[in-house]
């Protein structure tokens, strides 16, 4: 079952059970999904990648908010991004810990025969597509740095 039939079904549940809150993060998914479906120049699918890619960023969105939310003291829209957060996180891959991302960068490292903080661009571009939607950016980023310096 792919991802936007996943959802529907979920969004129906969802109805029937009558959770307001998972219904508005089931729906903002679901609508994410539709502007990708008919973006200029889509082919009106979309790949498993594509929604990774999609689901990554949302969950990127809603962490962001509840850190902005929790630094003015917003308690109550922190809490909301943090549900919506955990229904996206649902729907992908399960997260590597920070001791698989080091393996994983180590090998990329070791491969690509990175040696300075001028391949990290190389590095970089690498890890993410390797680790696209099992590991944030950040993470990834603070670890190439480490390593290379």
């Amino acid at each position: 079952m792919g991802l936007q039939q996943q959802v529907e079904a979920d969004i129906k549940s969802a109805m029937k059970e009558k959770k307001k809150d998972e219904l508005t993060a089931l729906r903002a998914i679901k609508s994410a999904i539709l502007l990708a479906l008919t973006e200029k120049g889509s082919s009106h699918e979309i790949s498993e990648e594509q929604e990774m890619k999609l689901l990554t960023k949302m969950a990127k969105q809603r962490r962001d908010s509840a850190e902005i939310y929790q630094k003015e003291g917003r308690a109550d829209l922190e809490e909301k991004e943090q549900f919506e957060l955990k229904i996206i996180e649902r729907y992908l891959p399960e997260q590597m810990s920070e001791s698989e991302i080091r393996e994983t960068v180590g090998a990329i490292i070791e491969k690509t025969g990175a040696e300075s903080m001028k391949d990290m661009g190389k590095v970089m571009g690498m890890a993410t597509k390797e680790m696209a939607g099992k590991a944030d950016g950040k993470v990834i980023s603070g670890i190439v740095r480490e390593l290379l310096s």
